[in-house]
């Protein structure tokens, strides 16, 4: 899972919400909302979350040792799914904003969660669901059925469409409780608060239940942190406030495109009049005319016969946008070659993420003679990693930077530095994984590395404190350069962009697999170092690829810089 994007909710949650303010302000005479749904809302959180992670933190070694799948593969299916679980609660949110409202959308998404959790349970409890028990690695290992397979899917299908639907719009459904920025901000640290500390016991101590007890037990209290965070939330529906939905702003986005392709052979003008303001006329925050950037967009907003009724509204909401709408399209279209070069700082995590995993599997992992680290365990220091960094940042850095430079360090320069430490974990990587193989050459697939798993700390660590570079520095531009009527969107904008990294590290995957003899099943006997160095290589292409576009881009809304024109 990228728990990182759950930390991007706040500024844009903050931003979004006060623009509602009046429609908050008439709820407020009701007595619902406020500190008495606080618990209610963090219990529900951390709960979930602790479900979540619990199954997903170990997904790849369960996969491996009960369902008898290739090491490459279960890294595959894992990836896939830590993409539907970023997508998801993108389409969560366009439903929750354009229909059914948060809380009906929190309260289904936690029952199909809750379903797809069980499901995972009776794999692992049911011998008639997973295949006969074998040593890891045999080639005597009966492969599973595909109604085993089925059962395994539609589980993590439903746990993830689950997941979806309640990981932003929690968040937004508990700052809309509070009609002061000030309280939503205060909730928005307990929020991310229980994320993070479910999150790390989840990686640790149900994964340690996972691996020493069992999976039934560990996935039993996947289930059990469920239930009690769907009774609490469904407890607390008497307390909260139930906001109409709003509409998504995507549909804005999809009307001024279809009313370009419309209007295609239409003249694009330079007459005002020519033009549909809005009902309510022009308006300030318009330009006179509409921009000469991107001009066969303006076509969307010329009124063209039939168009408009005689009390000024739209006749025909797919035919006409006003210009703020196509404006506002703009301004998303100039900032998409910045956000295109995320993607390839988020894909090389995703394939450090569950190589690691598979690294862990051939190394040593006992710290002293009765313990050994669980396998899952090992991607809870990037979790550590970023907390500490995010406190010290804020904390320390910041404010030395602010006094020495005289002025704050601006999203790109974050986003930036974020992408050299990207990739000096991969560097990092790529030399230990050499040292590593070259210490267990077999042909034995259960063989362990007489390396510590320790020495995959360091490359870890380093891409947790790139995260916490890069991750807020993306939330603060997309909320600063987002018009105000697409503030509720730059969240999802950074979660779509996690979820074609994920997408995007599987076919890089298989494409190494189809032409390399790189990632056998035995990493042992391949060259996973070489797959590292790969990743260096294209994250230092994008890094130019950033570079260009940061020089290039002109800050659309100043914030506390003094230059509009440059890239800060």
């Amino acid at each position: 899972m990228a728990l990182p994007e759950a930390g991007q909710l706040n500024s844009n949650m903050e931003g979004s919400l006060s623009i509602n303010g009046e429609a908050q302000q008439s709820i407020a005479e009701i007595k619902q909302g406020g500190w008495i749904t606080f618990p209610f809302i963090t219990a529900t959180i951390f709960g979930l979350t602790l479900a979540a992670w619990g199954w997903t933190a170990n997904l790849i070694v369960y996969l491996i040792e009960e369902f008898h799948v290739k090491s490459i593969d279960a890294t595959q299916i894992s990836n896939v799914l830590n993409g539907c679980i970023s997508l998801f609660p993108v389409i969560g949110a366009i439903i929750a904003d354009s229909s059914l409202g948060c809380f009906l959308v929190i309260s289904i998404s936690s029952f199909i969660s809750l379903l797809g959790t069980i499901l995972i349970c009776l794999t692992a409890a049911l011998d008639s669901l997973k295949p006969r028990l074998c040593e890891r690695g045999s080639t005597s290992c009966q492969t599973p059925s595909k109604f085993q397979l089925g059962i395994l899917y539609l589980a993590m299908a439903l746990a993830s469409i689950g997941i979806g639907g309640t990981r932003f719009t929690l968040g937004t459904m508990g700052a809309n409780q509070f009609d002061k920025p000030k309280h939503q901000g205060i909730f928005f640290n307990w929020f991310f608060c229980a994320i993070y500390a479910s999150s790390m016991i989840s990686t640790t101590a149900i994964v340690y239940v996972q691996d020493n007890v069992g999976w039934v037990w560990g996935f039993g209290i996947c289930v059990g942190a469920n239930i009690v965070a769907a009774t609490i939330f469904l407890l607390g529906k008497g307390y909260f406030r139930h906001g109409k939905p709003q509409g998504s702003p995507f549909t804005d986005l999809a009307r001024v495109v279809v009313a370009m392709v419309r209007k295609r052979k239409m003249v694009v003008s330079t007459k005002i009049e020519d033009y549909y303001y809005g009902q309510k006329g022009l308006l300030e925050i318009v330009p006179s005319v509409p921009t000469k950037s991107f001009r066969f967009l303006n076509r969307a907003a010329m009124k063209a016969e039939g168009d408009i009724r005689s009390d000024g509204t739209i006749a025909k909401q797919w035919t006409l946008s006003t210009v703020q709408q196509v404006e506002d399209l703009k301004k998303l279209i100039r900032i998409i070659p910045l956000w295109s070069t995320g993607i390839f700082l988020h894909t090389p995590i995703g394939i450090q993420s569950s190589l690691s995993v598979l690294q862990a599997l051939a190394m040593d992992r006992h710290l002293g003679p009765h313990f050994q680290i669980p396998t899952g365990s090992i991607l809870v220091f990037v979790l550590i990693s970023t907390v500490v960094s995010l406190a010290l940042f804020d904390i320390f850095l910041y404010p030395t930077w602010q006094k020495l430079i005289g002025r704050p360090l601006t999203p790109l320069t974050r986003i930036g530095v974020g992408h050299v430490l990207n990739v000096l974990s991969m560097t990092i990587s790529a030399l230990v994984e050499s040292s590593r193989i070259k210490m267990n050459r077999t042909d034995k697939p259960n063989s362990v590395a007489l390396m510590s798993v320790i020495w995959l700390v360091p490359q870890l660590v380093t891409v947790g404190i790139g995260e916490a570079f890069h991750f807020p520095g993306q939330v603060a531009l997309y909320y600063q350069e987002f018009p105000s009527s697409l503030k509720s969107i730059s969240t999802s904008m950074i979660a779509l962009l996690i979820a074609i990294a994920f997408y995007l590290s599987t076919a890089i995957v298989d494409l190494v697999r189809r032409v390399t003899k790189w990632l056998p099943d035995n990493i042992n006997n391949g060259r996973v170092d070489n797959v590292y160095w790969v990743l260096v290589v294209l994250g230092v292409l994008n890094f130019g690829y950033y570079l260009v576009c940061a020089r290039f881009y002109k800050y659309q809304n100043v914030v506390n810089d003094g230059n509009n024109t440059t890239s800060g």
